[in-house]
């Protein structure tokens, strides 16, 4: 991917990666390390040095609540755990996303159709 590309995509990232971390936790609680690493793997999040900032800024808000649990055979883990305002946050979001998101397809998909470089007619006269 290209440096304007990766810049875009991060920004997309950023915008939707809350919402991610609540669609995560409405499944079961899950610690830092945990939720980074899931995101990491979806693709959804660089490292977990974003992350964390994220979660303390969410912990504030309401929309998630942490306790301390021991680890198996480390340091104490903090869990995560969505709230009722983070479900709130979550639903919100979730019809928003499915309004929105079929819209953008769909334009998407008009402009490829009428950009004359990837129509099929331009295509044959290649």
């Amino acid at each position: 991917m290209d440096e304007a590309s990766e810049r875009m995509a991060t920004n997309i990232r950023k915008g939707v990666l809350e919402f991610c971390v609540l669609a995560l936790l409405s499944g079961r609680d899950m610690y830092g390390l945990e939720l980074a690493e899931t995101l990491v793997e979806r693709g959804l999040t660089a490292s977990e040095g974003s992350l964390y900032p994220l979660l303390a800024r969410m912990r504030e808000s309401g929309a998630v609540e942490t306790r301390w649990e021991p680890g198996d055979g480390t340091r104490a883990r903090r869990y995560y755990a969505i709230t009722s305002a983070g479900r709130a946050q979550l639903a919100t979001f979730r019809a928003v996303w499915q309004t929105l998101s079929p819209r953008v397809a769909e334009l998407l998909d008009d402009a490829h159709r009428d950009d004359p470089a990837t129509s099929p007619a331009s295509k044959e006269h290649r």
